[in-house]
């Protein structure tokens, strides 16, 4: 066994002599140094088969170690002879010195980073350092739930150093901490094996079975790793020398073949096989009546098999499944199972909580899963609640309680109302602690200094971290104030109280002035109800009308003539001021409103007369196409930065061959007219000839599933062919490259790129925002808007990501490294990003992705507030605001019926004009439609406005109609 071979290993360092000075010190010291001889050689020999044969092991016994007494004595006696690997670890233990002394360092910063504890371990248990090794796995530990994986690691270790029966307890309480992170069938199995090596102690077979029973009942009803477990236990009991063994054989055999397990036949073959007599019909029945269950879970275990880690969709299926069957033992086995893989998902722990709670009720089983859950999800508060709810429901200890809620103050949530919900749920269990009957108590007076706590927490610690303190309304103020009144009898700590809920912004509601009234109508007398309205009348702006009739009523059931003329004369008082404050903001709007109008009208004459102006110079053939050319520039000149996409049916159209014919006899080959003694065309107008000589290809809608759309580029990014298709390439074969120019040759900053399978042009989207000329390029997929028109291509999320922060405020010389190296000081960092705008100009601010939500929440923590280059920056959870979607306009009805079409606009706003932008060519009536040349066919216009619909109105019209009220 790994106990005997330990000690054989450490015989030659404990049987050396000894001086007659602090004997019992040298051999404390040459046990410790045995054990970490016997650490590092497993680790040598691990290192060594990971290697391969490239790297010399030091000796035979050492590469093929597995934990037995032969190979640890070789190990040993090769200790005088280091191979070449050895030498290697050698040298590099300074480097293993300076990283373990980094992490160190980094873990004193930030105790939550997962990874470098990992990291941490392997190298202490690389180096063999036993005492640091033990340190560190335990502070993990008692942070973080440890995987399966570390565990066996763990235990594997210590098993190897286990020297006496002292050493095995410990390893016991080892493997009782491990089976209670995850329900792990390989844990189970090695806990029993290991116990078997204990069975010539005292009490070792009752611990044996004790071990293998708990063992059965945690996952021997797992369909795929349960039948380890049984197999285990039966050949234990067969290999024991007992007369009732036999009886016992035939137990585990019956108990197994009623469990609905994979290769349950295997297992009743073998029963008939090992038993004497005939299978009772009792077990063949069982037999059956499971086979019969297992088909009905095949198809949920076969779709765990196919799907891919962490599949929560199958398990939650599954789940679905064994709560409407209602075994409790099922149940919980398949969350324990669902819960390794998705131990960082809140609502499955609180879902397994909630049925805890409310079906099994077992205090230690419910309140070690609430324990667990908020060792796993520490940011979610709705788990701390539920574990002080389950710990006051089973009757925990207050120390225990108070404990807790401490931890889940440092667990770092991330909003502030997060913190008012938990201070909630302490203060209403300290509030049921009170024995209100008495006058004064302990409970009490700690209930009241819980709540002054409270509030100096959120003003403070809350307040100064998310710059709001979470409870805007005052909730807990309220809370206490009624307590005081309803319990305590204490109406004048009530009025202090609600005076100082006022005097935080909340005096201008007259929710909270009614509350206050609802209270004082209760509790207090007719006098401070009268003062509160008063008060009420005077303070509140959102809806006073509601006030003063309180009041009114109020002083009509129980006030005197004098309380009701006094109460008369302030409401028309302050209902006239509410009135005249309400006709000077209506009389402002309508002013802004005709302001807007009447630069709108000036803006639209001065660009009549411009027009006007043109046509007088240039009446004639050549010059008015000139003037229409110079004068469709003009309105589309403002819109330069327009998305392409939304002009892109107009650009390259082919006119019909008619018009074309007729137009290049009038114009000329280069849009000029063409007279006898035309001087030769500039460099500049033969490179625009070229472009236009370019065949005008029309845009094939079936080819856009291998067409993409790339956007953005550089206006003088010169022969856009040439430069683009090596990008492209690399994602597939090109069929074309279609650059859009201007009328004037001029390259308008976007193009179609068509492949030639689609699998290219799916890849082809992955170099969306690649700069290209320090420009980044904007590459999605090719959608005809006209038949798609709710299509939007956005990469990223814009819901709530807690593993994501939002940084803003950033120098705009901040680099990508820059960022990334204070960002990984707090986690494990998963991409960066840095906003920019659409010319590649940085704005100051970036997105960065952790590796979990927890190390998302203490960089909030730790970096919020910062200063980078003298910028003060600001850090957060992102959590986009809600993108405001237009009303669609077939939603809308004008108010005599007809539905009046409303100005919808595009993502970036209105535009500085409000002129059509079609053409004017394209506004002839009777003009067939233009085919679009790489885009799809525009839609036909739609008809002119008949003489029935309703006129438009304006703002100042509107505003017009409500002054004349």
């Amino acid at each position: 066994m790994a106990t005997a071979a330990a000690a054989s290993a450490s015989e030659p360092e404990a049987e050396a002599p000894a001086g007659p000075q602090a004997e019992g010190e040298e051999d404390e010291v040459n046990a410790d140094g045995s054990r970490r001889k016997v650490l590092s050689r497993a680790v040598a020999a691990a290192t060594y088969k990971a290697a391969g044969p490239g790297c010399e092991a030091p000796e035979e016994g050492v590469s093929d170690s597995g934990g037995d007494e032969e190979d640890y004595a070789m190990a040993s006696s090769a200790e005088s002879s280091p191979g070449e690997c050895e030498w290697e670890y050698d040298d590099d233990e300074e480097k293993n010195q300076l990283e373990i002394e980094r992490l160190e360092e980094q873990l004193s910063i930030n105790v939550f980073d997962y990874n470098c504890h990992v990291d941490l371990i392997r190298l202490l248990r690389l180096e063999g350092e036993l005492t640091k090794v033990r340190a560190a796995r335990q502070k993990m530990s008692e942070i973080f739930p440890l995987t399966e994986e570390l565990w066996l690691e763990w235990l594997h270790d210590e098993i190897n150093m286990a020297l006496d029966g002292v050493d095995r307890e410990q390893v016991y309480e080892l493997f009782e901490r491990a089976v209670k992170d995850y329900i792990c069938p390989d844990i189970w199995l090695e806990y029993g094996q290991y116990s078997v090596g204990g069975i010539g102690q005292k009490g070792g077979l009752e611990k044996v079975r004790s071990v293998f029973e708990r063992a059965l009942s945690s996952v021997g009803l797992h369909m795929t790793k349960g039948l380890a477990i049984w197999e285990a236990y039966r050949e234990f009991e067969s290999a024991v020398v007992e007369a009732a063994r036999l009886e016992k054989v035939h137990s585990l055999f019956r108990r197994q073949l009623a469990i609905p397990l994979y290769d349950m036949e295997a297992t009743f073959a073998e029963y008939e096989e090992w038993s004497e007599d005939p299978i009772p019909e009792v077990v063949a029945q069982s037999y059956a009546k499971a086979l019969q269950q297992l088909e009905k879970y095949k198809p949920y275990e076969e779709a765990l098999l196919r799907a891919e880690a962490p599949r929560l969709a199958e398990y939650q299926a599954y789940i679905e499944f064994e709560m409407k069957g209602g075994d409790p033992a099922r149940i919980q086995l398949i969350f324990e199972r669902a819960l390794v893989e998705n131990c960082l998902v809140p609502d499955l722990w609180i879902r397994y909580s909630q049925y805890l709670d409310r079906q099994l009720k077992v205090k230690d089983l419910v309140l070690s899963v609430h324990s667990r859950a908020v060792r796993n999800c520490p940011w979610t508060v709705a788990l701390w609640s539920r574990y002080l709810l389950a710990m006051e429901r089973h009757g925990a200890e207050h120390q225990v309680i108070s404990a807790t809620f401490e931890k889940a103050l440092s667990a770092g949530f991330i909003q502030a109302t997060d913190y008012v919900e938990i201070w909630q749920t302490y203060l209403d269990y300290l509030r049921r602690r009170v024995d209100f009957k008495q006058d004064s108590s302990k409970e009490l007076e700690e209930l009241r200094s819980a709540f002054t706590r409270a509030l100096e927490y959120l003003k403070q610690e809350v307040e100064e971290r998310f710059s709001e303190s979470g409870d805007p309304s005052c909730v807990i103020m309220q809370n206490w104030a009624r307590i005081e009144a309803r319990l305590c009898s204490n109406m004048q700590k009530a009025r202090e109280l609600w005076d100082s809920i006022m005097t935080k912004g909340n005096a201008k509601y007259a929710n909270m002035w009614l509350e206050y009234y609802s209270l004082e109508r209760a509790h207090g007398d007719t006098q401070h109800c009268r003062k509160a309205l008063h008060r009420a009348v005077q303070c509140t702006s959102d809806y006073p009308e509601h006030v003063c009739e309180v009041l009114l009523t109020m002083e009509r059931t129980e006030g005197t003539l004098e309380d009701w003329d006094i109460a008369v004369q302030k409401t028309e008082t302050r209902l006239a001021r509410v009135s005249e404050q309400r006709i000077k903001a209506a009389e402002k709007e309508a002013a802004l409103a005709l302001q807007e109008e009447e630069k709108a009208e000036q803006r639209k004459r001065t660009r009549a007369e411009k027009k006007a102006l043109k046509r007088k110079k240039k009446p004639r053939g050549a010059d008015k196409h000139k003037a229409d050319e110079d004068e469709e520039e003009e309105e589309w000149g403002d819109d330069e930065e327009e998305q392409p996409n939304k002009r892109r049916k107009l650009e390259n159209s082919v006119p019909p061959a008619s018009d074309a014919q007729d137009q290049e006899a009038e114009m000329g080959l280069f849009g000029r007219s063409a007279p006898t003694d035309a001087k030769a065309p500039s460099k500049q107008e033969r490179a625009a000839a070229l472009k236009r000589d370019v065949p005008k290809v029309a845009h094939d809608s079936t080819k856009d599933s291998v067409t993409v759309f790339v956007s953005n580029l550089p206006y003088s990014l010169a022969e856009p062919d040439a430069k683009l298709r090596p990008l492209f390439e690399a994602c597939g074969e090109v069929a074309e490259i279609r650059p859009i120019f201007s009328n004037r040759g001029d390259f308008r900053g976007y193009c179609y790129v068509e492949f030639k399978e689609e699998k290219s042009a799916l890849q082809a989207l992955g170099l969306d925002r690649k700069v290209v000329e320090g420009r980044p390029m904007f590459v999605s997929p090719c959608v005809d808007k006209s038949k798609n028109p709710d299509f939007k291509v956005f990469r990223y999320s814009t819901a709530l990501e807690k593993h994501k922060l939002f940084i803003s405020g950033l120098p705009f010389s901040c680099t990508k490294e820059e960022l990334e190296e204070l960002c990984e000081v707090h986690g494990t960092v998963k991409d960066i990003r840095l906003v920019t705008n659409r010319a590649g100009k940085p704005k100051g601010l970036a997105y960065v992705e952790y590796e979990s939500e927890s190390q998302a929440s203490q960089a909030v923590i730790k970096m919020d507030g910062t200063t980078i280059r003298e910028n003060t920056i600001k850090v957060a959870i992102s959590n986009p605001p809600q993108r405001k979607v237009p009303e669609k306009p077939e939603a809308r009805k004008g108010p005599a019926g007809p539905m009046v079409p409303r100005q919808m606009y595009g993502a970036r706003g209105k535009g500085r004009t409000q002129l059509s932008l079609l053409p004017r060519a394209l506004q002839r009536p009777g003009a067939p439609a233009p085919q679009a040349e790489n885009g799809p066919a525009p839609k036909p216009a739609a008809p002119a406005s008949t003489a029935t619909e309703a006129p438009m109105m304006s703002n100042a019209d509107f505003a017009k109609l409500l002054l004349r009220k």
